[in-house]
């Protein structure tokens, strides 16, 4: 499986804020088999959006990497097979 470009953000610790760095991404909901459909979000001028599938608060934070999240641990990674 080719990797993404787009960041990819997951909820496993049912975290009600996740800080991140980028205001364009998918929230993947959990890690597999307990994911929901990976959907697109785009903060566009605002700077928190609530996933419309698990209710994850998205909110971002300029001093954050595209692969960093507040709490760690929330950046989704593909398994290989």
């Amino acid at each position: 499986m080719a990797g993404h470009n787009i960041p990819h953000f997951q909820n496993d610790g049912g975290h009600r804020v996740i800080e991140v760095g980028v205001k364009e991404f998918m929230c993947t909901g959990a890690s597999v088999p307990f994911d929901h459909p990976h959907i697109f979000i785009d903060m566009g001028d605002e700077n928190e959006k609530v996933c419309s599938y698990c209710s994850t608060l998205y909110r971002f934070n300029g001093a954050l990497k595209a692969t960093q999240t507040n709490p760690a641990g929330c950046v989704f990674h593909v398994k290989a097979a």
